[in-house]
This record gives C-alpha cells, structure tokens and sequence, in this order.
C-alpha cells in the first residue's frame, strides 16, 4: 500500500515563507509526475506546481516566481518552498503523485495541510 504524508504547513505572515514537504511510503512502486494542489473555502481544488520525474516543472500562474517545487526521487519526496506569500494563498494544500505499481497507474493525495498566510 501507498501512502502520502505531508508536513510543514502553519500560520505565516503575509510576505513571510512556508515549506512542504510530502514523503510517499510503501514498496514496489515508481513515481511519475508529483504535484501540488490546493483549495480554499468555498473554491474549487486547483493546482500549484507539479514536477516531472526528469524535474520538468509546472506552475500555476498565480505563485510563478513566488513558490519552487522540486522533488528527491531516491527519497520519494516533493517539497513546495513558499515565499512572499499573500492572504489568498491561504488553503488546504495536497500532495498529490502518479504511481506506478505492478497491477497499473494510479493517482495518490495526501491528506492536506493547511496553510494560513495572515497578520
């Protein structure tokens, strides 16, 4: 079995910085594409950044040139560097990963860390 754990999410001020970190558990499985994902109260789960096996990255445009993605693939983790953060980067954010295992592809999430940039 798989599992998604992530960690580092609190109560940051505005302008102030945030780190994630998920770590992907279990045995006999490859990771693909790891990602990031987040939602607020009320909106609709978006995504942040995702990072390709090769380190190939992607990001929303809203926290382009604000937030780095990059990932361990010997460790099996993804971490999100959050800096000059703002209020309406507030969330839940997820950890989110493209798993292959012996019986097929399969998309795994974490269980969410919240995040609350406020003064």
């Amino acid at each position: 079995q798989v599992q998604l754990v992530e960690s580092g999410g609190g109560l940051v001020q505005p302008g102030g910085s945030l780190r994630l970190s998920c770590a992907a558990s279990g045995s006999g499985f490859s990771i693909n594409t790891m990602g990031w994902y987040r939602q607020a109260p009320g909106k609709q789960r978006e995504l942040v950044a995702t990072i390709a096996r090769d380190g190939s990255t992607n990001y929303a445009d809203s926290v382009e040139g604000r937030f780095t993605i990059s990932r361990d693939n010997a460790k099996n983790t993804v971490n999100l560097q959050m800096d000059s953060l703002k209020p309406e980067d507030t969330a839940v954010y997820y950890c989110n990963a493209d798993i292959r295992r012996a019986i097929g592809l399969y998309t795994y999430w974490g269980q969410g860390t919240q995040v609350t940039v406020s003064s």
